[in-house]
């Protein structure tokens, strides 16, 4: 089947006149319009909502124009890998949903998921600085000590959190926030994620158990650097990130180097590049090199005896990642490279249309379950998408 006719297929069937191009993706801007035939997807299904006690509202399953899409035709296309730099292990799919199923997914996400603006304060020495997330962020997911298990056959929704090793409750007292399941319309994508790419250094998948998602109102929503390398992920993790909507750029550079007193979280000493041999006459390997990353340049320290070896520039990466489009990063990228997703301005058009980012990841201990709430849910209000207002719009607390 040609590709332009499966991608038709998975398109819901509307009588609506054709829009521009640059409509496909509705403007988050106050002016914008809403209509039936743009903002409505068609009601097909009765399938029930995922339904626990930790959800603040049910959420909605898949529509089945949206899952047929998802079975069938991801990965759109098979990953770029990404490894010419030291300790840079990246999978590039562009895309891995096909672009009118995550345009559709982009949307139905946006309108029924929970999302937060979570304010929480950060201390430097004797000065506390008071943040706003320039985001909105939804979480769900719970750590590897923890599981949750279906309690009634045939039910997905009796959804009960387990101990793993024993299979006894979870004593309320061990987690600081409520875990909360992945719903349905998230597992789903989990599980495809999980299936198209394997663990950098074994041939087994990298389990995910957290979904973290992130909506990006416009231009002005970013991420500053940093990386994903807290101690409660593990050594080397493997994280899927996944864009829908409109397209923005995705930065990655370099650490600086780590003085030796100062251990990295991950690695827990000087950030190593130990996996790269220093070729003697004629190709062989003379001696390997320990070698840290510093300014941009990799340093190589010889061992005595052995020639001094060149500095090797370190490039900084620049990705644009349109709807659909995912980066999986994996081995020990996490541990010696930052991203970020800068504000974008100068595009009239890209720079207000919105945004979500799913990233899939594996915890390994309670605190991260802990990190995760707290930074991505917080206490404050919740927030659900106004199709009218075309904006977010906190919810009150029911009585």
């Amino acid at each position: 089947m040609a590709k332009r006719t499966l991608d038709a297929f998975f398109k819901p069937s509307t009588t609506a006149p054709k829009r521009a191009k640059t409509d496909l993706i509705e403007s988050n801007t106050a002016t914008a319009i809403s209509t039936p035939e743009t903002d409505n997807i068609p009601v097909e299904d009765t399938k029930p909502p995922s339904q626990h006690p930790s959800y603040p509202i049910p959420i909605a399953q898949l529509p089945s124009h949206i899952e047929v899409g998802l079975g069938h035709a991801t990965p759109a296309k098979p990953p770029r890998e990404i490894n010419n730099q030291p300790h840079l292990d990246l999978l590039h799919f562009q895309p891995y949903i096909p672009r009118p199923t995550a345009n559709e997914l982009f949307k139905f996400l946006r309108r029924e998921l929970p999302f937060y603006r979570v304010q929480y304060t950060a201390r430097r020495g004797d000065i506390e600085t008071q943040i706003n997330t320039p985001r909105w962020t939804t979480v769900f997911g719970v750590d590897e000590t923890s599981t949750f298990i279906q309690e009634q056959d045939n039910d997905p929704n009796s959804l009960v959190l387990l101990e793993t090793k024993t299979r006894t409750p979870t004593p309320k007292t061990k987690y600081q926030c409520t875990p909360r399941p992945i719903p349905a319309c998230l597992d789903l994508l989990r599980r495809q994620v999980e299936a198209a790419n394997v663990n950098a250094n074994a041939d087994e998948t990298p389990g995910y158990n957290f979904c973290l998602v992130n909506y990006y109102f416009s231009g002005d929503d970013s991420i500053a650097f940093h990386s994903d390398d807290e101690r409660f992920l593990g050594p080397d993790p493997n994280i899927a990130s996944l864009s829908l909507g409109g397209e923005r750029d995705f930065l990655m550079k370099p650490k600086p180097s780590v003085p030796a007193g100062n251990a990295n979280r991950t690695t827990g000493g000087c950030v190593p590049i130990a996996a790269h041999a220093i070729s003697g006459p004629g190709g062989t390997s003379a001696t390997r090199a320990s070698c840290t990353v510093s300014g941009g340049t990799l340093k190589a320290v010889s061992s005595p005896g052995s020639r001094p070896a060149a500095a090797v520039p370190l490039q900084q990466i620049k990705m644009s990642l349109g709807s659909g489009d995912m980066v999986v990063m994996r081995g020990t990228t996490q541990s010696n490279w930052l991203h970020s997703i800068p504000k974008r301005k100068g595009k009239a058009v890209e720079a207000t249309k919105g945004r979500i980012n799913i990233t899939f990841r594996r915890a390994v201990v309670p605190s991260g379950t802990n990190n995760y709430y707290h930074y991505n849910v917080g206490s404050g209000g919740m927030y659900r998408w106004d199709e009218v207002a075309r904006k977010m719009v906190v919810q009150e607390k029911k009585a």
